[in-house]
């Protein structure tokens, strides 16, 4: 039976699965309605919680644990593209810069949006067009981001979707069946008292 550890925490799935619904809920709402700027408003707020939640949270929600700088981005890709990648409990480096692409993309259309509430920008036609254009701009992301997704559930035989569900995913230890060498860094999560919550 496969060993599994808890890896996202309650905060973390609660926000990816409302700021996916709040903002894909606003493609069927009117531009200027109340329940469009409403949901905007909320988006912008969970975006904050995140914020904090990636100083003072939980290990893996934590972003020293999951923002890669320029060369870890570098070496998975390298690694991925040869077939050598390990699967990673946290977001692996790619999928970290498509998380951070996607926030900022989304705080950019909440921006754009409050801003054309504001008496400075009311009306004004550019900023509209810019708000819309982010819009499709993140939904795009949304869709390489649910296809990376699925795609690297396949490649590495973990449901990656269901794990943002029940926040479990199957501890690293269990690849060496695989013949990857990552017992040593499973031993380490499992001994992490975060990882190990029930």
């Amino acid at each position: 039976m496969n060993a599994m550890v808890k890896v996202w925490d309650p905060l973390v799935r609660l926000f990816h699965w409302s700021l996916a619904g709040l903002f894909l809920a606003n493609f069927f709402t009117e531009e200027g309605e109340l329940v469009h700027r409403g949901f905007g408003y909320a988006i912008l707020v969970l975006i904050a919680v995140r914020f904090v939640w990636g100083w003072i949270g939980t290990r893996h929600a934590r972003f020293a644990d999951w923002v890669p700088g320029p060369r870890r981005v570098r070496d998975y890709l390298r690694q991925r593209l040869a077939g050598r990648s390990r699967r990673q409990l946290g977001h692996n480096p790619a999928a970290a810069v498509m998380i951070l692409a996607l926030l900022a993309g989304v705080l950019l259309v909440g921006v754009t949006g409050w801003l054309q509430t504001t008496d400075r920008f009311f009306g004004e036609g550019w900023l509209e067009e810019l708000h819309e254009v982010l819009a499709y701009g993140v939904l795009g992301l949304v869709v390489l981001h649910v296809l990376a997704a699925v795609g690297e559930s396949v490649h590495y035989g973990e449901n990656l979707v269901a794990s943002m569900i029940h926040g479990r995913k199957r501890a690293l230890g269990q690849d060496a069946a695989a013949g990857e060498k990552t017992a040593p860094i499973a031993a380490s999560q499992l001994n992490d008292p975060i990882a190990r919550q029930e």
